[in-house]
């Protein structure tokens, strides 16, 4: 069993013990911390709260202990049900609430869930409001309302279309266009909220045929739910047979998109925020960001306009406040998630499709194609398992200290380290769900993506 508490939020896996999974004492806890914040710092009036979720199998379950503690603690729950992560961040502002809480585990197993917190804005609570939850939960530090002043509960199965809706109004969003098209589209939503929402826009903007997989809400995943190649046989297999023009595949909660090409190859998961970036960029000039683990690919595309591309730490939360920083039009993060201000400060699959359709119908070019027009980088992803005694921060410094003197390495230290080699580069990170140091590196071809990234981790086995 597992339970791993951060500043993003509580995570963790269904069953056993309380306090050694995500169970009902540990969630009763854990809301009631972060409603205690809320009320303490909120300067929103309406009492409410907004509580979504994905089709986890355990989702029932999480969600009446969360509705329930909520009211418990005085606040108004309005329960919008199935819906997706970015649906829940714009319920929050629609519903002008003091919050929300999103009940999933993103991709992790069928067997994980978590409660993602967001704040009035619709966005995850920053690192002091993460560590003030955290404080508040340790301490218990809460208190219940009273009888005359328990919460109020309401259901809401409107913001599907809510959301639809914004992305149909996104002026960059050409249904027009994406109808004239006649494309020809599959989808892969892992039998979570994807197969409720997806279809809809799809027809919404004028994709007539749609083929899905893996559609049933049923929280009974047919593979592992994160949208990487090796996960992906099955819609991979459907697009070879040279049916369609392009299939999406979301996570369970749909704020991480990927592509499969005409041909049944996979577009490339880093390339689905560099190419809806090149589609904005090209109709509204101005800054972009992404996390240091993200590819080099997107910094190229925004020097192509002129414009200045930003890193930020890796997180959600991270990548948001960078992008208010420095005024990006455009930003998000490698592993799919597209965030689009003109829509809102979260990642958006829904978002993602109806600007990547709009761009691919504009260009006329089959998906491949497409691709092909973008500097190519491959990027390398492994891991290095930690020991219960390993100081993974005395390691990562002493990494620092070996490179720092280099002058063909320029180290980034905002989130772990990052060696940026002129032609490659390399991020260790920790993990902030998993006690593991990540290990991310990019070069021209896979091989030498790999071969630095194994050089770095035996730097670390070396000094562990």
């Amino acid at each position: 069993m597992s339970l791993i508490k951060s500043i993003s939020g509580i995570r963790g896996t269904i069953g056993g013990r309380a306090g050694e999974g995500l169970n009902p004492l540990d969630i009763v806890k854990f809301t009631s911390a972060y409603a205690t914040l809320i009320r303490r710092t909120t300067k929103v009036t309406t009492n409410k709260i907004v509580v979504g979720r994905d089709a986890r199998i355990s989702g029932e379950m999480v969600k009446n202990v969360v509705c329930g503690t909520l009211m418990g603690m005085g606040f108004d729950v309005v329960n919008i049900g199935l819906a997706s992560t970015p649906t829940t961040e714009i319920a929050v502002t629609m519903e002008l609430a003091c919050g929300g809480i999103i009940i999933t585990a993103s991709h992790n197993p069928r067997h994980w869930n978590a409660l993602k917190l967001l704040n009035q804005d619709g966005e995850f609570l920053n690192a002091a409001e993460g560590n003030e939850v955290l404080r508040i939960a340790e301490a218990e530090d809460f208190d219940y309302a009273d009888v005359d002043h328990m919460g109020h509960y309401r259901e809401d199965d409107t913001y599907d279309q809510k959301h639809i809706d914004m992305v149909l109004g996104l002026k960059l969003v050409d249904v027009p266009a994406i109808k004239a098209a006649g494309f020809k589209v599959a989808f892969d939503s892992i039998n979570s909220v994807g197969g409720i929402i997806l279809p809809k826009l799809l027809k919404q903007l004028g994709v007539e045929t749609v083929t899905p997989l893996y559609d049933d809400p049923s929280g009974d995943f047919q593979h592992n739910p994160e949208p990487l190649e090796k996960n992906l046989s099955d819609i991979m297999s459907l697009m070879a047979k040279g049916e369609h023009d392009v299939a999406f595949v979301v996570d369970p909660d749909v704020d991480r998109l990927a592509f499969i090409q005409e041909d049944g190859k996979m577009y490339g998961e880093e390339y689905t925020l560099v190419t809806v970036a090149d589609y904005i960029l090209k109709h509204t000039p101005g800054n972009t960001v992404s996390n240091l683990s993200s590819t080099r690919a997107l910094r190229d595309v925004t020097r192509r306009y002129g414009k200045d591309y930003n890193a930020a730490a890796v997180g959600e939360v991270n990548v948001v406040t960078k992008m208010k920083e420095t005024g990006a039009v455009i930003g998000g993060e490698g592993n799919g998630g597209v965030i689009y201000p003109e829509a809102h400060y979260g990642r958006d699959a829904l978002v993602g499709i109806a600007l990547f359709l709009s761009h691919l119908a504009h260009e006329g070019k089959k998906v491949s194609e497409l691709r092909a027009t973008y500097p190519n980088y491959a990027i390398a992803k492994n891991r290095i398992d930690l020991e219960p005694t390993t100081d993974v921060d005395a390691i990562l410094c002493k990494v620092k200290e070996m490179y720092a003197s280099d002058p063909a390495v320029e180290v980034n230290d905002i989130d772990g380290v990052k060696l940026d080699f002129p032609e490659k580069w390399v991020h260790l990170r920790k993990s902030n769900t998993e006690p593991i140091i990540r290990v991310y590196s990019e070069a021209q071809t896979e091989q030498e993506a790999d071969e630095i990234g194994k050089k770095i981790m035996d730097v670390v086995y070396s000094l562990k």
